[in-house]
């Protein structure tokens, strides 16, 4: 499937901000057997003093810019073409939770997708004795790794109250799982954390997803978003999983990938620094359009 992905992101300032400084993780790449990327083009008004890409530790193209002369306002815009693979259809041939250990102890190399990588705390992601107990709750013994990954999914999907108003982007997993609603980001932390819990590796997935407009209405401009969703490691044979927890399914050919990690700080779309006083606005609006043939 081909999809047009068009993206901004615009900062305006109460007073010009002196030395700006962003950390962008917004070019997709290449991911073998599920997207190709056709074309993409990183593109900032007004037009930084310096800029440089290189790939981060988890294979993510990471874009440095800085502006030297004080900016009111900016604005950050994606255009990418990707042609997005179906999802093969795979037999269940993930080992029992309670055998994922001895597969994952066999994994000798320690490359970015080594499931290693994911199974320990990170910052904003980790083991905690309420969501394993949770997640436990739900487990039955003998269960396989990928029935155990959709098990905690659907039932965090049951429990959790989608509320884009509910929590911001420093809000901890811990406090979204006691009030129990939250935004993408509060569902992939709180599964990561949860099957981390049980000893399956689990990392962050930051991407784009299509979403379709009620029947009878036209697709509105801008009405596309930024997603997060869970990839999870079930054993040797199958590797990789991808599940969105917000919505209660796999990952299919509705999703577009931009950057993986441990969790949303090895992501994070923006982050920067600079200099000034005031206030500041910011805006998003995502489009993912189909490409008719």
């Amino acid at each position: 499937m081909l999809y047009d992905v068009k993206l901004r992101i615009a900062y305006s300032y109460e007073t010009p901000s002196d030395q700006s400084r962003l950390v962008l993780r917004l070019l997709p790449n290449d991911i073998p057997a599920t997207q190709k990327v056709l074309a993409r083009l990183l593109t900032l008004d007004p037009m930084p003093a310096e800029r440089r890409e290189r790939v981060d530790f988890f294979g993510n193209t990471l874009t440095s810019v800085v502006w030297h002369e004080p900016v009111e306002a900016i604005t950050i815009d994606l255009a990418a073409r990707f042609d997005r693979r179906p999802d093969p259809k795979f037999l269940d041939f993930s080992p029992t939770v309670e055998a994922l250990g001895a597969e994952i102890d066999m994994q000798r190399g320690l490359s970015p997708i080594a499931p290693q990588h994911f199974t320990a705390p990170s910052c904003r992601a980790g083991p905690q004795p309420d969501m394993t107990a949770f997640a436990q709750a739900h487990v039955t013994p003998g269960m396989t790794t990928l029935q155990a990954v959709e098990t905690v999914g659907r039932a965090l999907y049951s429990e959790m109250r989608f509320d884009a108003t509910a929590t911001d982007v420093a809000t901890p997993a811990a406090e979204a799982f006691a009030k129990r609603h939250g935004v993408c980001q509060d569902f992939t932390h709180i599964m990561i954390s949860c099957l981390r819990g049980l000893g399956i590796p689990a990392g962050y997935v930051s991407g784009f997803l299509r979403t379709d407009p009620p029947p009878g209405e036209p697709r509105l401009e801008g009405a596309d978003a930024m997603h997060a969703w869970v990839r999870a490691w079930v054993g040797v044979e199958l590797g990789w999983v991808e599940y969105d927890p917000t919505n209660a399914q796999f990952a299919g050919a509705d999703y577009v990938t931009v950057a993986h990690g441990r969790d949303y700080d090895d992501v994070a779309p923006v982050r920067g620094a600079l200099r000034g006083s005031g206030g500041q606005d910011s805006s998003q609006a995502v489009d993912v359009i189909p490409v008719v043939a």
